[in-house]
């Protein structure tokens, strides 16, 4: 998989880039999570972060979203480095659900209407219904696919500059995966961009304009889809199997 492993990464960075990455760097201790990466993602993109588990890219999430600091490297969100500023820019979904058990939907959508000026209330109402979610509910009751759909739609619910969703279907049933899916698409503005890790990568591909494969904490992919397909006439599931021997 020399060949894989050698693509093409990049090209020239575009002042249009919702997200600039360089020569980023991240270390716990003396184990090395990130090292070097660089990407770009321009507006109006869905970008597939994939790789192993353990291969650095909720650490990648984080970072971006301004959770945790760089060793060294630098990440620009519309041309700014991460900070109080782009924070209002970022609408982030962590890996593990991080709502109090106690709350009721409708607390919750009332904190996110404070807390930030983006959010769209109604958008989030007609999510709920669409899913028979009740606002009057309390989280604690909640199974914890229900509670990762609830937090998704507090995630699209806002507009938002770029999006983070790590892992946005992982604990849901197949059946709610399409709306899931359907949901990022339709409330999906080409003015921003998503950035989407996940292992499912069958079920999510096809909404995917490029991937980022990332493996012991360097990118060793980057490319466009349909040219990805072309090019190794194979899906990005497949490729993936191939490069990560899955």
């Amino acid at each position: 998989m020399n060949d894989t492993m050698d693509m093409i990464q990049g090209g020239s960075v575009s002042q249009k880039a919702v997200l600039q990455v360089n020569s980023l760097c991240k270390s716990y201790g003396n184990h090395p999570v990130l090292e070097g990466v660089g990407f770009t993602i321009p507006r109006g993109r869905i970008v597939g972060l994939l790789g192993p588990n353990g291969c650095g890219k909720s650490t990648l999430m984080k970072l971006i979203s301004g959770l945790t600091q760089p060793d060294s490297g630098e990440i620009l969100i519309d041309g700014v480095l991460p900070s109080k500023q782009t924070k209002s820019m970022i609408s982030y979904l962590p890996e593990r659900t991080y709502l109090n058990d106690w709350m009721k939907i409708k607390d919750i959508l009332n904190l996110f209407s404070d807390f930030y000026a983006d959010f769209d209330l109604e958008r989030a109402k007609a999510m709920l219904s669409d899913l028979n979610i009740s606002a009057d509910s309390k989280l604690k009751t909640m199974s914890k696919g229900t509670k990762e759909k609830v937090q998704l739609i507090l995630v699209m619910s806002r507009r938002a500059h770029l999006y983070l969703l790590d892992e946005p279907i992982g604990g849901v049933d197949p059946a709610a995966r399409e709306y899931i899916l359907n949901t990022i698409l339709k409330n999906f503005e080409e003015t921003s961009s998503i950035l989407i890790s996940t292992h499912l990568i069958q079920d999510v591909e096809t909404i995917f304009d490029q991937v980022l494969f990332l493996n012991h904490g360097k990118i060793v992919i980057n490319g466009e889809v349909d040219e990805i397909r072309s090019t190794y006439g194979k899906s990005i599931d497949g490729l993936f199997r191939e490069v990560f021997k899955c």
